[in-house]
């Protein structure tokens, strides 16, 4: 079994911290970058997006185009950063330069204040892959996420602990797969 990832273009709004909270459509950048990513990637047999408009807008074009079927995926949602949620890092350096250092040396144990708790989050994300593989078993999958979704589904894959979530780079657009066998999960390509 396939399961290729890719992460959203970019937003509307430009760089600035987007988690659950924050719903911004892609930008018409962010819809090139996708179209372009996907064109020559094809055919999947099924997408699984997160309900996030940056990736189900996408996803829905996609199968649309494509006559393929698209779930909705509630916990592929990106993770909750807290009262970070739709500022920049500039602005952040401003608000909270002490606290956005704290972040950038030790991001397991400084999260935003009313950030979703890590484990919690790697934990829903797991169990929503689990169940996209064991319901699409066997076919071709594709599924639109955020970064923090993508290093989450790759370091559950990889049996990463938690600080590799912080070790990736996931681009705009960017493409990552997953190759299911009697293995179990191999990581073929990242950011691609």
């Amino acid at each position: 079994m396939l399961v290729d990832l890719i992460r959203h273009g970019e937003p509307e709004g430009g760089p600035r911290y987007r988690g659950f909270n924050i719903d911004d459509p892609l930008s018409e950048k962010g819809w090139q970058q996708m179209w372009s990513a996907v064109e020559s990637a094809h055919p999947w047999t099924h997408i699984v997006t997160s309900p996030l408009r940056r990736c189900r807008d996408f996803a829905e074009a996609l199968g649309e185009k494509h006559q393929l079927p698209v779930t909705v995926q509630p916990n592929f949602k990106e993770v909750g950063f807290g009262d970070w949620e739709g500022k920049t890092k500039a602005e952040l350096q401003q608000i909270d330069l002490d606290g956005f250092k704290a972040f950038y040396r030790d991001p397991i144990n400084h999260r935003p204040e009313g950030a979703e708790n890590l484990d919690a989050f790697r934990q829903r994300v797991a169990m929503a892959y689990d169940e996209a593989i064991a319901v699409q078993g066997g076919q071709h999958l594709l599924i639109v996420a955020h970064a923090g979704v993508i290093r989450a589904i790759v370091a559950h894959v990889l049996s990463s602990g938690p600080e590799s979530l912080y070790r990736m780079a996931v681009k705009n657009a960017g493409m990552a797969r997953i190759r299911h066998g009697v293995q179990g999960g191999i990581l073929e390509f990242l950011n691609v």
